[in-house]
Order: structure tokens, then C-alpha cells, then sequence
């Protein structure tokens, strides 16, 4: 009976591909969490999901948890945390462990760009070659930005602010964590992925001007887009209590966005899936609030 164990669980793309996994039929004693805090488990643990505590940075918990697993789905470190030595320890005790298949989540990257995002492309890159060379069975995954953190972007309130960013028609091919959860579920669930690399761009590419537009034809009501330089861009989210790093981390992301780095599309996605994944107007018609009934 072969077990598979996502880390990650207490967040939203590892919680969601274990719920994508027992959605498709997998029986839940073949499925592991793993979690640093156990806070945020206890939906799994009703599920009869088994979670296992393991920590990137302490590799003995690491190989206590991977015990008895065949497949890792290793959720990605996040950023300003040394992601090198934790996905270097995730991956050797994976193979010490005896686990056979690994699934890695890596950021998109435009092939020859030579783009490095800060505290992310070189760990990605670093994590990559650990993996090819690990012995083990791969399969390397290319996240685009998540559909549903793009007013992270853009603000919150746009039809109040408006939108403001340094970016104009640069386009993007968004993907909701939850689909991508899914094609997680997807892979782990069935054969021929093993040593291959998908790129999991959403089916419609975007910029942030067509958001603007998109927005004032849902509600009727003018969303204002104004180009800014990137300087003021940090300084504004600076202004809201963010840090300087943090906020230059930001804005890496979104001048990114605009030179097309996360615009490829591959059709890995609508193959995993089978279908088309949303569109930005679908998702944000999706989580509009009902109107009151009578």
C-alpha cells in the first residue's frame, strides 16, 4: 500500500492537496501530514489523515516522518528562511528514509531569462540539482503567482485606491492555489511523472491593467490604473507597516510580472486537470457574496 505524505499541511496549498488527494479516492491511512505546529490539523486528523510532526531544519525529525513513505509532495520553504538547507535536508532525508518519489513546487521561471528572484530563483535552482542528482524519482513543478493573492498586488480596495503599481500590460497565466493543489493530487495519484518537469501556468494570461478593467465591468464602477515607478511602489507599501526588504521583495515580483517571466503557458495545467483552469473575472465573480434572497 503505497503512503504519501505533503508537507506543509497547515498551509493552504499543502491542506489542499491532501484534500485533493481524498477527493480522489486515496483512503486516508495512505496519506500523511506533515506540520511544525499542529494547530490547523485537526480537520485532517477528523479525516482519519495520519500527520507526523517534521521540521526543514532538524533533520532527525525529518527521517522519523518519512518512514514507511513512497512519495514526498515537498511544499516549498518560504522566503527569508534559508530555503537551501531545508530543502537540502527534506531531500537527503527523503532518500535516507527510503522514499522513492519526491514532487518538488518551484516558482516559474521564463526559459532563458536569466531573471534571478531574490530569495527564491537560486534556492529553486539549488533544490533542482539536489533533486537530479538525488537518485531519487522527481517531478519538479513550476508555480505561476496564485490567482487568489494577486490583491496583495494590487491592494485591497481598488474601487476605492484604484490601482497603483509599477506595471502595465505585462502579462501573467495566474492559477488558484486550490487548482493547483489539485494537479499536485493529480501527479501523485497517477503514473508517468516520474523525472519530469511541468509547467503549471494558468489557461488566460493577464496584466494588471486588464484587472483594473476586468474590475470596473463586474461592478459597473471605475477601478483608475496608474502606472508608478517601482521606488514608489516600496515606499507605499512601507508606508503600511511592511518592512523595506519585504516590500522590495514585493515589488520583485510584480516587475516580474510585467516582463512576462510568469507568462508562459504550457497546457500542463488543463492536461492535469481536464479542463480549462479559471479565469481571473470567473474567479473573482466566484467569491462575490450572494445577493439576499427575495
Amino acid at each position: 500500500m503505497e503512503k504519501i505524505l505533503v508537507t506543509g499541511v497547515t498551509g493552504v496549498v499543502g491542506k489542499g492537496t491532501v484534500e485533493h488527494l481524498l477527493k480522489k479516492g486515496v483512503p486516508a491511512k495512505q496519506i500523511i501530514g506533515l506540520f511544525r505546529r499542529k494547530e490547523g490539523t485537526e480537520a485532517l486528523i477528523a479525516q482519519g489523515v495520519e500527520v507526523r510532526f517534521g521540521d526543514y531544519f532538524d533533520y532527525e525529525s525529518l527521517l522519523r516522518a518519512f518512514e514507511g513513505v513512497d512519495k514526498v509532495m515537498l511544499t516549498s520553504a518560504v522566503a527569508f528562511t534559508d530555503r537551501f538547507t531545508q530543502h537540502y535536508n527534506a531531500i537527503t532525508a527523503a532518500r535516507q528514509a527510503g522514499v522513492k518519489h519526491v514532487v518538488y513546487m518551484a516558482i516559474m521561471r521564463k526559459e532563458g531569462s536569466g531573471r534571478i528572484m531574490p530569495e527564491v530563483t537560486e534556492s529553486d535552482l539549488f533544490t533542482e540539482r539536489v533533486l537530479k542528482s538525488s537518485g531519487l524519482d522527481y517531478t519538479i513543478l513550476y508555480h505561476p503567482p496564485f490567482m487568489d493573492t494577486l490583491l496583495f498586488y494590487y491592494g485591497s480596495n481598488p474601487y476605492e485606491h484604484g490601482i497603483k503599481i509599477p506595471a502595465n500590460k505585462g502579462k501573467m497565466a495566474p492559477a488558484t492555489r486550490d487548482e493547483l493543489a489539485e494537479a499536485h493530487a493529480s501527479i501523485l495519484t497517477t503514473p508517468g511523472h516520474e523525472n519530469k518537469i511541468y509547467s503549471l501556468g494558468g489557461t488566460d494570461s493577464i496584466s494588471f491593467f486588464d484587472i483594473a478593467k476586468i474590475l470596473s465591468e463586474i461592478k459597473g464602477q471605475h477601478v483608475p490604473f496608474t502606472t508608478i515607478t517601482a521606488e514608489e511602489y516600496i515606499d507605499a507599501i512601507i508606508a503600511s507597516g511592511v518592512a523595506r526588504n519585504v516590500a522590495e521583495f514585493i515589488t520583485n515580483w510584480v516587475l516580474a510580472i510585467e516582463e512576462g517571466e510568469f507568462e508562459y503557458q504550457s497546457g500542463d495545467m488543463e492536461r492535469l486537470l481536464g479542463r480549462k483552469t479559471k479565469s481571473f473575472r470567473d474567479y473573482i465573480e466566484s467569491a462575490l457574496p450572494s445577493p439576499a434572497a427575495g
